[in-house]
């Protein structure tokens, strides 16, 4: 154990005194903070009001009422109302090429009869102006249909009162505070980290590897200890590495998150309420905790072994991205389902995943933060996923002990066969 340790303590200290191991501690929280925070304020900005002329072919008076609602409204500024006629729509789309408007609205009394309407401008992507335009047109359309046939508009509104439903989570046989939308952020949230991390640190033992092996560095480490025990000490240092990053992203992440509401309160609009611009972060429960870092600690084991492995027979950086791609395409198969698994978490699909050993570790976490499972499946999932981390290190150390002192070519499916065997 001395010699794993080691092993162990070099992995872990030639890491942390690297000035990019701080970089990214820093940077993480900050970078997924932002991730979060500025599409929010750029949300609750707006980014200015558009400026558009509505263009009014009615008869009815359907047009003046448009164009009354959206002067109301802040996301427009109305410049005027036009007649509609010939070359009317020419020359706005001239003022519009020139940047003196952003777009004009055409209104006619097919827009009520037929419900079409046309909306042409510099910037069609923006969803939120299009979503209010539609909303817009589809009420004052709906109230003139209705007035056309004698019912008060006002009196159908009042029927037509949305519900708003509340959600809350149900662990156990307790009711949380958790929403649905806190619910499946969580799972998601997590989902990333793990398939980051996982990849990340799992990619670095992967490159320490190769890079002992092609600097010919492992023929002297080999001399006084055995492959097994160099093997188990990267994988334990390079673990160790990605924990204390963890809890430095972990506490940064945290007190970033927390100042979301004040960062995103300085360029909300006047009119938004405080919901608006609030980042409420849902509660974590200790299980939840422990369900997470206990699959990611085993996720770790597990593909660290195998990246260890495809550093061992590869030659040169170019054959070990190569080597690579199955493995990592094992690890997003459950990166992919995340919609899927936070969805209907209970499906014959979702616990296949969680049971399989190599998607378990995303899986599992995403499938508890999204609903309440039984006990035992978290107990199946666990003793199979232990039992392949026992099954793939052991063949993982097989083949590294002979991996990293043949160069030359990679070895074919075949000869690794015979090098497990040996």
């Amino acid at each position: 154990m001395r010699k794993v340790w080691a092993v162990v303590r070099r992995e872990f200290v030639e890491r942390v005194r690297s000035k990019w191991f701080w970089v990214t501690a820093v940077l993480g929280p900050l970078f997924f903070g932002a991730i979060v925070i500025i599409p929010m304020k750029l949300q609750a900005s707006g980014g200015g009001a558009k400026r558009v002329v509505v263009v009014d072919g009615t008869t009815t008076g359907f047009g003046a009422r448009v164009a009354d609602s959206l002067t109301r409204n802040p996301e427009f500024t109305i410049v005027g109302r036009a007649v509609f006629g010939a070359g009317v729509a020419d020359s706005l789309a001239r003022q519009v090429g020139a940047k003196q408007l952003d777009g004009f609205l055409i209104v006619t009394d097919s827009t009520v009869e037929t419900g079409l309407a046309e909306y042409d401008a510099s910037n069609v992507s923006s969803f939120r102006h299009i979503e209010a335009l539609r909303g817009v047109l589809d009420r004052l359309a709906v109230n003139a249909r209705l007035e056309r046939a004698g019912v008060d508009p006002g009196l159908v509104n009042r029927a037509q009162l949305r519900v708003d439903l509340r959600t809350r989570k149900i662990s156990g046989s307790k009711t949380t505070g958790e929403s649905s939308a806190q619910s499946f952020g969580l799972a998601y949230v997590m989902a990333i980290v793990l398939f980051l991390v996982i990849t990340i640190y799992g990619v670095n033992v992967m490159s320490s590897v190769l890079e002992e092996k092609t600097t010919r560095v492992v023929e002297v480490l080999v001399s006084s200890l055995r492959p097994f025990q160099l093997l188990l000490g990267k994988v334990v240092g390079v673990g160790a590495v990605s924990m204390f990053q963890f809890l430095i992203w972990l506490v940064g992440g945290t007190l970033v998150l927390s100042r979301a509401a004040a960062l995103l309160g300085g360029l909300a609009p006047p009119e938004a309420t405080a919901e608006q611009v609030a980042l409420e972060l849902p509660t974590v429960a200790a299980a939840t905790i422990g369900v997470f870092l206990t699959y990611f600690l085993g996720g770790f084991l597990l593909y660290s072994a195998m990246f260890a492995v495809v550093g061992a027979i590869s030659s040169n950086e170019q054959e070990a991205r190569q080597a690579q791609l199955p493995v990592m395409f094992l690890l997003m198969i459950a990166y992919l389902s995340v919609f899927a698994l936070a969805t209907n978490p209970g499906s014959a699909y979702a616990v296949a995943l969680s049971l399989i050993p190599f998607t378990a570790p995303i899986a599992m976490p995403v499938r508890w933060a999204a609903g309440s499972l039984p006990g035992y499946e978290i107990g199946l999932s666990l003793g199979i996923l232990a039992a392949a981390i026992v099954g793939v290190t052991w063949t993982a150390a097989r083949i590294y002990r002979i991996g990293i002192l043949m160069t030359g070519k990679r070895p074919s499916v075949k000869e690794l066969a015979r090098w497990v065997r040996a």
